[in-house]
This record gives C-alpha cells, sequence and structure tokens, in this order.
C-alpha cells in the first residue's frame, strides 16, 4: 500500500506565507513526478505546480513568483511554499505523485493525498 499525506494548510491573511508539505510512504520503490493541485469551490481542479525527479519544475501562471514547489527524495517528500497570499488562493490543496511500486512488474500509479485546506483573508 501507498499513501500520501498532507499537512501544513490553515487560515491566513492576505499577503501571508505558508508551507505545505506531503510525505509518501509504504511500498516504493521510486517516485517520479510530484506535484500540489488545488480545487476552490465550485471550480474544476487544477495543477498549482509539479516537480520531476531530477527537479525542473513548472508552475501555473497565477502562481509564479510567489510558490515555489521542491522535494526530499530521501524522505519521499515535496513541499509547496506559498508567499504573497491571495484571496483567490484559497481552496483544498492536494499532492499527487506517480509512485513505482515496489511489487512484481514495478508498476507506476498516480497517487493523491486526501487534500488540506488553505483559507486565505482579505
Amino acid at each position: 500500500q501507498v499513501q500520501l499525506v498532507e499537512s501544513g494548510g490553515g487560515l491566513v491573511q492576505a499577503g501571508g506565507s505558508l508551507r505545505l508539505s506531503c510525505v509518501a510512504s509504504g511500498s516504493i520503490s521510486g517516485i517520479n513526478a510530484m506535484g500540489w493541485y488545488r480545487q476552490a469551490p465550485g471550480k474544476q481542479r487544477e495543477l498549482v505546480a509539479a516537480i520531476t525527479n531530477g527537479g525542473s519544475t513548472n508552475y501555473v501562471d497565477s502562481v509564479k513568483e510567489r510558490f515555489t514547489i521542491s522535494r526530499d527524495n530521501a524522505k519521499n517528500m515535496v513541499y509547496l511554499q506559498m508567499s504573497s497570499l491571495k484571496p483567490e488562493d484559497t481552496a483544498v490543496y492536494y499532492c499527487n505523485a506517480d509512485i513505482v511500486v515496489r511489487t512484481r512488474g514495478l508498476p507506476t500509479y498516480r497517487y493523491w493525498g486526501q487534500g488540506t485546506q488553505v483559507t486565505v483573508s482579505s
């Protein structure tokens, strides 16, 4: 079994900062891309940022220069440092990862965390 668990969400005033963390655990042989998505009420889930196992990153335009994604491959963790937060960043944030499962055939599956709420007040 493989599990992703997020932490670090909460309530913050506009202009503030938060750092989200996500740890993967279980029968893991390796992890390819990892990412953060978010879903605001009444809206579709959108990709916020992604990072390859080599460290290449990409961001949705609305968070560029404000958010930074990083990962610690030794700890199977991915982070999202969020700064200059705006009310429109309010959403449930989900991490995901393409994980090579340590079982016969070493299949790769995409796993999702349960989500963590980020609320930015104006």
